[in-house]
């Protein structure tokens, strides 16, 4: 799944004044969107093990890769070969 979080997003303003980077929770967000997509609708969650490498900025695509099936899903967000986040969400 392929995403861009637009300049306009509502979390950006002061998430960082002068050089606005996208929030670790909208990221994470589109990681369970995809997760959804993918395999219905999801209750409680816990996100053990997550891990961002580098920034995602306004207006960048990004892609998200997920593997495994219920109870327990990794993932991992790309910008063409870097890695931007990855972690394990666990239903």
């Amino acid at each position: 799944m392929s995403f861009i979080i637009p300049a306009d997003h509502p979390s950006l303003p002061g998430h960082f004044p002068g050089r606005p980077i996208v929030p670790g929770v909208v990221v994470i967000e589109r990681v369970l969107d995809a997760i959804e997509a993918a395999h219905g609708p999801l209750g409680p969650l816990r996100l053990p093990q997550v891990k961002f490498a580098q920034p995602l900025l306004p207006g960048e695509a990004a892609d998200i890769v997920v593997t495994g099936e219920a109870p327990r899903w990794r993932f991992r967000v790309v910008r063409g070969d870097t890695l931007l986040a990855s972690g394990e969400v666990c239903a």
